[in-house]
């Protein structure tokens, strides 16, 4: 892949970096909070060298899998001194979607600290219960520091991710937070001390959260005000000045104690909920967690497991239920490698299953479960199972990082040394079953269109091609978004003429500005997507003539786009059109004539409302 070729088109496809208010990103994808998502071009993006996908709820999520930290890296330095400091967005958002923007911003990067040293402390904790290294050892117990500094520090990183979200200074935020975890301050605390007169709490604010965070909140309205009101040449000096004089107090005497019950509490209440529900609530969290990592609402839950590890030191419900979802799309990935005979997913199913097995889910979810169903069915019934068995074990995660083989020392415990038995076997477990399921319902997506050709009903749609040529499957078309069927259900045409027709009456929803590629919505509210040649984006334009604008009527048969098949070529790009159906969710597309020569009076595609 070309890094900076991929930065350069996804920058311009998400409207310059003028529209980018905040970027982070996580194991696969990049997440940009933008400041007016109409300007991100969705199919143009999903269309970009390099990217597995797109979803654009709260943020716009860009997916690229495991060369994620190179391709964040190049659009950075593209992005430059506007990256962190473009304003909010300014559009109006529910207050659900501004919250769920929050807690992503500030807890996603907290998580490659937190995991690491959690990491290193288990692998500690297993080479002392295997006898390799003394518990006593002073090389031990200062490695075992090492591995605890992030998580004694999380306020302190906890305050500079919140700062950098309110684009507020991140160095006078620290100082703030991380006056309540001097030493000496602890010790006054500890000791009993008061304030002006007003007794302050015996919290040790180490490894809390929820006090850092609104403080920082208070902070970052504080400085506005004191800018404001402060006279200009004293300014750099005056507003950190009062900043921290207002801050510590305030926090010590009521954010810092409302923050600390709050975590404390939020603790309590899924705690409750466990042991209330115990196994049930394990695999029924592990049977919709694909659902929630499509969606990224699995990062609502980051909050609850940072919390549950600085409070309880060990987390109970979310680890083990990922345990099990992430083994189980490992397991139905290597069952759709074996029994495919399209050697694009076969590769593409190898690749997602080993890095789900090391706790990477997102390239097998979003490169072969969620196109498939019977896969996506295979894997929760195995994370129900497998988290089922999880929570009857009672295991424990000690690290919070992705579960998987490789950081599977997560769930060792002196204290009880089956947690790591039982977390084997749960892996166990949920590799069988979902090897098993998918194995015996999955079937290719080509097997099940060539069955389709002659399965028309009365109330199928059907259209024609909208030009003359060769017709293939989807899956040999060249292109791995669109041969995954990600983008949508069609085929592929290798051209003979140069112009594309309609291939039904309706309204054109999109064309490109390169003219390479047309959106069509027909009247049953099916809505196709035309893309001329392969990566032909880079022609910018050139070859290509529209007919048609966006907003059009068109009928049966008028011409579209002219493009020229022979500089296609010349330049070095496949000619190949794509025909698809993107709203695949709302309707079934069956083919009706692959590996067909076809004119552009032939009918194609059956479109059937679901």
């Amino acid at each position: 892949m070309d890094y900076k070729k991929t930065a350069k088109e996804i920058v311009e496809l998400i409207g310059g970096k003028e529209n980018v208010a905040h970027l982070e990103h996580c194991s696969t994808r990049l997440r940009f909070t933008l400041n007016d998502d109409s300007k991100a071009n969705i199919a143009g993006l999903e269309q970009t060298e390099g990217v597995i996908g797109v979803r654009q709820n709260v943020q716009c999520q860009v997916i690229i899998g495991n060369d994620v930290v190179e391709v964040y890296d190049e659009v950075v330095s593209l992005i430059g001194g506007s990256l962190g400091t473009a304003s909010a967005p300014k559009k109006k958002q529910k207050l659900s979607s501004v919250l769920l923007d929050f807690i992503i911003s500030i807890f996603q990067p907290l998580v490659p600290a937190i995991a690491g040293g959690g990491i290193l402390k288990s692998l500690l904790l297993l080479a002392s219960i295997l006898g390799l290294m003394s518990d006593k050892s002073e090389t031990y117990q200062i490695l075992n520091l090492v591995g605890g500094a992030p998580l004694y520090f999380l306020p302190i990183l906890v305050a500079m991710t919140t700062a950098n979200k309110l684009k507020v200074n991140q160095l006078v935020a620290v100082s703030a937070v991380g006056a309540l975890i001097l030493p000496e301050m602890t010790a006054m605390l500890a000791e009993g001390t008061n304030f002006m007169g007003i007794g302050l709490e015996n919290i040790a604010y180490a490894s809390q959260v929820f006090p850092a965070i609104l403080t920082v909140l208070f902070y970052a309205q504080l400085e506005k005000l004191v800018t404001k009101f402060s006279p200009k040449p004293i300014r750099i000096f005056f507003v950190p000045m009062m900043s921290l004089l207002i801050t510590v107090p305030i926090a010590l005497l009521i954010l810092g104690p409302l923050g600390y019950n709050v975590g404390a509490a939020f603790s309590t209440v899924i705690v409750s909920l466990y042991n209330h529900f115990g196994w049930v609530a394990t695999g029924l969290l592990a049977a919709v967690l694909p659902l929630m990592v499509v969606t990224g609402m699995h990062k609502a839950m980051i909050p609850y497991a940072v919390s549950s590890m600085s409070e309880l030191g060990a987390e109970l419900l979310y680890l083990p239920a990922s345990l099990a979802h992430n083994i189980s799309e490992s397991g139905a990935c290597f069952a759709v490698a074996l029994k495919t005979k399209n050697a694009k997913l076969r590769s593409t199913a190898i690749s997602a299953g080993i890095s789900a097995l090391f706790g990477i889910t997102e390239p097998a979810l979003y490169g072969v479960t969620i196109l498939n169903k019977r896969v996506l069915y295979s894997v929760m019934v195995s994370s129900l199972i497998g988290g089922a068995f999880a929570g009857i074990t009672a295991i424990k995660g000690f690290a919070l990082v992705g579960p998987g083989i490789a950081s599977i020392t997560m769930f060792a415990d002196k204290n009880n040394g089956m947690n790591l038995v039982w977390a084997f076997v749960t892996v166990g477990i949920s590799f069988a079953v979902s090897f098993i399921f998918a194995l015996v319902m999955y079937k290719d997506k080509v097997v099940e269109e060539k069955v389709a050709e002659t399965a028309i009903n009365l109330g199928d749609t059907v259209v024609s091609s909208p030009v003359a040529g060769r017709v293939i499957p989807l899956s040999e078309v060249k292109d791995e978004v669109f041969s995954s069927g990600m983008v949508g259900s069609g085929v592929g045409i290798i051209p003979e003429e140069d112009v594309l027709v309609a291939p039904e009456d309706g309204e054109i929803t999109m064309v490109f500005e390169t003219h390479h590629a047309l959106g069509l919505k027909t009247s049953n509210g099916a809505e196709i997507l035309f893309h001329i040649g392969i990566d032909t984006v880079q022609l910018n334009g050139e070859g290509f003539e529209t007919f048609v604008k966006q907003g059009d009527r068109v009928t049966k048969g008028q011409q579209l786009i002219a493009f020229n098949r022979r500089l296609i070529k010349e330049k070095g790009y496949d000619d190949t059109i794509i025909f698809v159906v993107t709203n695949q969710d709302k309707y079934e597309v069956k083919a009706l004539n692959n590996q067909a020569q076809v004119s552009n009076q032939t009918d194609l595609l059956a479109i059937a409302s679901l």
